[in-house]
């Protein structure tokens, strides 16, 4: 008996019993509670193709979070300039990527620009320029800081549409960045695709701006407006009729408050109509500046703007402190819900627009679940029909061990709580190939040392030896194939690799261990004096 072959015999039931507990939840569920703490309670997860689900690609405007940045500083500039009794005619964004501040004087355009260049640093600051007794002064984001600005755009929106998915309550669903602006969105498994777009794709962005009650709204059109006002619409529910109308409204364009300021947005219902809403805390910034605001404009209206659509715009009729409001409108259950999600998670900092939509039925998923599994079968059957015809009783032993193969992989996956997909069988039935090719290269060897004259014993000893470096190399430079299809593959790509690594790391382990440790107990136990090879 070789030596190790009782440590040998020991870790490979080891691994054959963990890989049965993880395979069958059952059995979990009747182990002891201090066991169940180590061994989750789960089993294997199914890829987007095997379950059904949607596959979305998002494409992320990353030119809107540039501009959305420049519109903040022009926001912030005219607040420093009225704080400091500086007069200016008009301040606001001219090009995706500059600010223009049109002054009065050259006095005032000087010390502007010191202060520019004080608080924003990584601003190119253009020469001034004489225009109409005007002096207009821009500034523009360089491309390091804009192209930053983009990144940061779209990883801000890969992590708040996470969040959405997440309080969705979808399972598993695979949310990562591909390419320079683009998200790939899978969502296994959904009941509600049309909603889940819906609630994945809508930008959220809350803003509290002051109704213009100087303009007839009835009359105006956008052309007519002054600079510093935009026309939006309220949407209004007749709730006798169920008649929807929209009811134009001027509103300053500068947002008093935003939604980024938020910390909870939760459903109520209202005990008078028996209309859901959505209550909403500010945190205490907000808090501090909705106090301001409502106490310095009560009796004027006070429209609430979701993604450019006013939801209501009630008249403020005293100071509101404490940092709580509601939003209120013609919800349904279901309307409330997202709007409560969407603003919990936060707004997106940049639209994004679905590029790819693929929906996959769970019947198609189960029809790739039956296919992948006869051809797993026959290719089984007929792996194990060869190995027996062609080496005998020591191809039982090689197809012992690719059985092994398969339930350690299967446990490890689940263990792991990898998800399969299609590709992911395909990998699998790769595998049964490679567990036995290394057998095959093993069994030439040991023919070899008995031609010589050598004991099974010896032979089979100096087979495995010889074949080991042979064995070794071939799986390595697959497994450095499968790190790198890992790494920049995407969804079936990834699922491939996952499985081919994990079979690599496992066909080593059964093709030079677990066979070795049959061969050994057929000579040492079962007394066998001529090998069947």
């Amino acid at each position: 008996m070789t030596k190790g072959f009782g440590s040998r015999v020991i870790l490979t039931l080891l691994f054959l019993l963990l890989s049965f507990v993880y395979i069958t939840p059952t059995l979990v569920s009747k182990l002891p509670s201090w066991w169940k703490g180590i061994l989750p309670n789960d089993k294997i997860h199914l890829g987007l193709d095997l379950q059904g689900g949607t596959h979305l690609v998002l494409e992320v405007d990353t030119v809107k979070a540039v501009e959305g940045a420049l519109d903040l500083i022009a926001t912030d500039l005219e607040d420093t300039l009225t704080a400091q009794n500086l007069r200016y005619k008009r301040i606001g964004r001219v090009a995706p990527d500059k600010v223009q501040l049109t002054l009065y004087d050259k006095g005032t355009a000087d010390s502007v620009q010191a202060q520019i260049k004080k608080k924003y640093p990584e601003m190119e600051l253009l020469s001034p320029v004489d225009e109409g007794g005007f002096v207009n002064l821009q500034i523009r984001m360089n491309d390091k800081v804009a192209q930053d600005r983009k990144d940061k755009a779209v990883s801000q929106a890969l992590e708040t549409i996470r969040n959405r998915i997440d309080q969705f309550g979808v399972s598993e669903p695979t949310i990562q960045r591909e390419g320079i602006n683009h998200i790939v969105v899978q969502l296994p498994g959904i009941k509600d695709p049309k909603r889940a777009i819906e609630l994945i794709g809508k930008t959220a962005r809350l803003e509290f701006k002051l109704v213009d009650e100087n303009i007839n709204a009835a009359i105006a059109t956008p052309g007519t407006l002054p600079e510093d006002d935009e026309l939006l619409l309220e949407k209004k529910v007749d709730q006798t009729t169920g008649a929807v109308s929209e009811i134009p409204l001027v509103v300053k364009r500068k947002a008093m408050i935003t939604g980024d300021l938020l910390t909870d947005a939760q459903v109520r219902i209202d005990s008078q109509f028996n209309q859901p809403y959505v209550a909403i805390e500010f945190n205490s910034t907000g808090a501090r500046l909705f106090d301001q605001v409502t106490a310095a404009n009560v009796g004027k209206r006070f429209a609430i703007v979701l993604d450019s659509n006013i939801y209501s715009a009630p008249v403020i009729r005293e100071r509101i402190s404490g940092g709580s409001a509601q939003i209120s409108g013609s919800f349904t259950e279901k309307e409330a819900a997202d709007l409560a999600i969407v603003l919990r998670a936060g707004s997106l900092p940049a639209p994004v627009k679905i590029i790819q939509n693929v929906t996959v039925g769970p019947s198609l998923g189960q029809d790739s679940i039956n296919k992948g599994l006869i051809a797993g079968l026959i290719g089984v059957l007929l792996v194990i029909v060869f190995m027996t015809v062609y080496y005998k009783a020591s191809g039982l032993v090689a197809n012992l061990g690719m059985v092994l193969n398969i339930i350690f992989l299967m446990g490890a996956l689940a263990a792991l709580g990898a998800t399969l997909t299609l590709p992911g069988i395909a990998a699998i039935v790769l595998l049964v190939g490679m567990s036995v090719d290394s057998n095959v290269l093993i069994f030439e060897r040991i023919r070899e040392e008995l031609r010589l004259g050598k004991t099974p014993g010896a032979g089979i000893d100096s087979g495995y030896d010889k074949a080991f470096l042979t064995i070794m190399d071939s799986h390595v430079t697959t497994l450095i194939t499968a790190a790198v299809l890992f790494q920049f593959g995407t969804g079936p790509v990834k699922g491939f690799a996952v499985s081919l690594s994990l079979g690599i790391i496992i066909n080593l382990f059964t093709s030079l261990v677990v066979t070795k440790v049959v061969f050994d107990f057929c000579l040492s136990r079962l007394r066998v004096k001529k090998l069947s090879i």
